[in-house]
């Protein structure tokens, strides 16, 4: 096992590297509840989209695992399911088969993708300042929805947020007493002090009634299975448009996601090399695409890379066991659905917070006296937390980097895929404006 996953090799221990497993699992385990929660809204059956959303999470991450000897977890992706529900489903009135098909497209397109070579090199050609960015800035990203989830903060006059004045108490409040206890494991140097918060969390909060038995069956639900409905995709003009449009929404949105919470994870771990390039990042994209693919198959949204692997590898997981205890907790998942269902938001809250703050130490490898890298790199951090999305915070700081750099003379600092990459968001924002 050691040699397999060279463990030792990489500065760790198959303990740790199992904690970390587990630690990763638990800070996504609450995507089992909230994948079916919200395709349910587009008329999928909760049972179905939860077995669903364990299968395929387990399928992606063992693959991650065993092939590319990475630890990071994948599963259904928050943003890009509200995008399946509410704008193809609802908004836009299509029938959620019709919306797997546009999945199961992208899911092609990402192997395609992957086997030639292109994401790998999306991957590699950002420049050091954005890749230190975007770790930074999923850092401060994923502390925001902790808080946010926890309802530390709240929304204001619809568009700002602030302290919510009764952070004290319920949800919040156990969520800021279980980062105290993290935080405080940690500067302890306890092994496994995100794990043992979240499960010291869990329990604080049945008390407040923050912790809830979720009930239910422990018996499994069959997924679906090649529920699509290609035949309607071409019924008239407006349908094969809207499905084009929908396949390459899913599609950026997805890959750059993946490519920031690569990025972010590998430099945490300590995994980039010298050249800036992520071993076996090949095979870890391919897991990405495999998992959407497979995902499509048994009934829910785009599998992505999970940001939450952040919390894993700030456990110690370095190597690929990290990612096949994930993937085994996920199938193990299947028969323990309520007691899973029942890990309240206030738990998992607390870990997001403390592992953005040791994320976003990877701000003081920028070059301040550089306005070409610093302003980049700002525009990225800023907008992936203010637009909430990390394609899109990706995007703000690969079209100013490009532009500041051709602006200033200096084209040599702009490599052709990254040149590439901003065109392909020029023609995303064009196609948005139709």
């Amino acid at each position: 096992m050691d040699k397999f996953f060279k463990i030792t090799e990489r500065g760790s221990t198959v303990r740790t590297e199992i904690e970390a497993g587990i630690t990763t699992f638990m800070t996504m385990a609450y995507i089992l509840a909230i994948n079916p929660m919200i395709l349910s809204q587009a008329g999928m059956d909760f049972g179905k989209v939860f077995a669903a959303t364990a299968i395929v999470s387990a399928i992606a991450t063992l693959f991650m695992g065993l092939v590319a000897n990475l630890p990071f977890a994948l599963s259904s992706g928050m943003g890009l399911n509200a995008f399946f529900a509410y704008t193809v489903c609802i908004s836009m009135g299509y029938p959620w088969q019709w919306a797997l098909s546009a999945i199961f497209v992208e899911g092609i397109i990402f192997l395609l993708m992957t086997f030639c070579n292109i994401r790998e090199a999306i991957v590699n050609s950002i420049p050091p300042c954005l890749k230190k960015a975007i770790s930074a800035g999923l850092g401060l990203f994923i502390a925001y929805i902790g808080l946010k989830n926890a309802g530390v903060i709240i929304a204001s006059d619809g568009t700002l947020t602030e302290l919510n004045s009764g952070w004290v108490t319920g949800s919040a409040g156990v969520a800021m007493l279980g980062l105290a206890i993290s935080a405080v494991l940690f500067a302890r140097n306890v092994k496994g002090a995100l794990l043992i918060g979240i499960i010291v969390t869990t329990v604080i909060g049945i008390p407040f009634g923050v912790t809830q038995y979720a009930g239910g069956s422990f018996l499994p639900t069959s997924p679906y299975f090649c529920e699509f409905a290609f035949k309607d995709i071409f019924s008239s003009g407006k349908s094969a448009f809207d499905f084009m449009t929908v396949v390459l929404t899913f599609l950026f949105v997805d890959m750059f996601d993946t490519v920031g919470t690569f990025i972010a994870c590998a430099g945490k771990s300590g995994l980039i090399n010298e050249d800036g390039s992520i071993p076996n990042c090949k095979q870890g994209l391919l897991a990405d695409a495999i998992g959407t693919t497979a995902g499509s198959v048994f009934g829910t949204s785009t599998v992505t890379t999970f940001v939450e692997s952040a919390s894993g590898v700030a456990a110690g997981g370095r190597t690929g066991l990290t990612s096949v205890t994930a993937a085994v907790l996920f199938l193990m998942s299947l028969f323990l659905e309520p007691l899973f269902g029942s890990i309240p938001g206030a738990a998992s809250a607390q870990a997001l917070i403390l592992v953005g703050a040791m994320m976003v130490s990877s701000v003081i490898e920028i070059d301040f006296s550089e306005p070409c890298d610093y302003i980049p790199a700002f525009l990225t951090m800023i907008f992936m937390i203010c637009a909430s999305s990390v394609s899109d915070g990706i995007m703000f700081g690969v079209l100013s980097y490009v532009i500041m750099n051709y602006a200033t003379g200096r084209r040599d600092r702009v490599p052709t895929a990254i040149l590439i990459v901003a065109l392909l968001f020029v023609a995303k924002i064009a196609v948005g404006m139709l």
